[in-house]
């Protein structure tokens, strides 16, 4: 086989752990990095790496289960564990969604305005218009397709990283593999937001979502949402070679991101970053004209994935706990509360921009509420995976059990430290 036929034959195997993965890094996620490289430097460049077996295993267990039972992960949920915890959490992760959405919408027409000079309101009306259209009446494999190409956007960040200049790159391997931990509140509340971006509860729901929506587009089962499907060896063998790609590919990206905004931002004295666009505006006379707009281009690209990622998490998971019918794969006349509320879940997002919150504070309680809500949900989920009665003989392994309570208990912790830093704040 060629290495052409080898790339094509890769290429078709990635799929909603690609997308997923790469939906992780939304314009909230690049504000955070961006934020990172630029207070601190190189000195947490460590966490891409270490958190990488985490983000995989724990996405891994979600594509399992969406694959195994053909139902997203609130539908499982509502089925076999406790309704009201079940309704809680996915209240909890409508708001987190609803004001990302809000936020990431906001981060792209603000971006656009930097590249071509028309109003704020208008950009969100092109933005919004586009990715409902793309959500509501594109068919199923199309749409999955567009959201694939959609992913190649973020090498604009590592072309980025590659223009401007760092040091002496043996100092940045050793900042990227050894890890080195400041006891302050600052940094340790900024390990807090890395985390919470990086690890983060919609991810959850749309990769268990879409392994089930890729059983009924390949003929696994006849109807979405209905019936067992047929999963052989193989298939779960593509899904965790697709899942570790695209959490690989998210990691590094978020990499680079931190490693461009340390060699310029936090090199200049540039500390602050509050939105997306700030981040790519400050580059401009410190990288060139190239490197603002390729960090311009990476954010509205990402944009057009994370926005519906997040909208159509959120519209699974409520659709799925109410027992409305639910999925991309219907048409609008078939499932017309599931749209309805990823229409409504953009638009309340699209109104958060003009109630007076600075974008940065909206993601700072997102992130907030996501940090709360990703222990209890990571426990459920890896209890799913363990259960016999689910999923058969595709539990988890060892490796997936270990991380998975591993990320528990850390994820835990951390959601104890930044209720503990909210309240100081108070």
């Amino acid at each position: 086989m060629t290495v052409r036929a080898r790339a094509a034959s890769g290429w078709r195997i990635l799929g909603p752990g690609f997308v997923t993965g790469s939906s992780d890094d939304d314009p909230s996620g690049i504000q955070t990095y961006s934020q990172t490289g630029a207070q601190f430097g190189y000195s947490q460049l460590w966490v891409a790496a270490w958190t990488y077996p985490f983000m995989s295993a724990i996405q891994e267990i979600c594509g399992r289960i969406g694959m195994v039972t053909g139902r997203g992960l609130a539908a499982v949920l509502r089925e076999h564990y406790s309704r009201p915890v079940l309704y809680v959490a996915v209240s909890l992760l409508m708001i987190a969604n609803v004001v990302n959405v809000g936020a990431d919408l906001g981060a792209m027409a603000a971006t656009g305005q930097l590249l071509i000079h028309l109003p704020f309101l208008a950009w969100l009306a092109v933005i919004v218009g586009i990715s409902l259209a793309l959500q509501i009446f594109v068919p199923y494999p199309a749409y999955a397709r567009f959201l694939k190409y959609a992913c190649l956007s973020l090498l604009a960040y590592v072309a980025a990283a590659f223009i401007v200049h760092h040091p002496w790159w043996p100092t940045v391997a050793v900042s990227a593999i050894i890890p080195h931990v400041e006891w302050s509140g600052a940094y340790v509340l900024n390990i807090v937001a890395l985390l919470g971006t990086t690890i983060t509860p919609y991810c959850f729901f749309w990769q268990a979502d879409q392994e089930a929506e890729e059983d009924f587009a390949r003929g696994r089962m006849k109807f979405y949402g209905a019936g067992v499907p047929v999963v052989l060896g193989s298939d779960i063998r593509n899904m965790r070679a697709d899942t570790a790609v695209g959490m690989g590919f998210s990691n590094v990206v978020q990499f680079f991101i931190i490693l461009t905004c340390a060699s310029t931002l936090h090199a200049a004295g540039v500390s602050t970053v509050d939105t997306p666009d700030q981040a790519a505006l400050a580059l401009r006379p410190l990288a060139g004209d190239l490197a603002f707009l390729l960090f311009a281009i990476g954010i509205i690209g990402v944009g057009f994935l994370s926005v519906p990622t997040l909208a159509g998490s959120a519209s699974y998971a409520l659709s799925e706990a109410l027992g409305w019918k639910a999925g991309l794969g219907y048409t609008f006349r078939e499932a017309r509360a599931f749209y309805v509320v990823i229409a409504l879940a953009t638009l309340v997002g699209v109104g958060l921009n003009f109630v007076g919150i600075p974008p940065f504070r909206l993601l700072y309680y997102a992130a907030a509420v996501n940090g709360v809500l990703a222990p209890p949900l990571m426990a459920m989920i890896t209890l799913v995976g363990n259960n016999r009665a689910i999923m058969g003989r595709h539990v988890n392994n060892w490796f997936a059990n270990l991380t998975g309570w591993a990320i528990v208990v850390i994820m835990g912790v951390c959601a104890l430290a930044l209720i503990g830093s909210l309240i100081a704040d108070m």
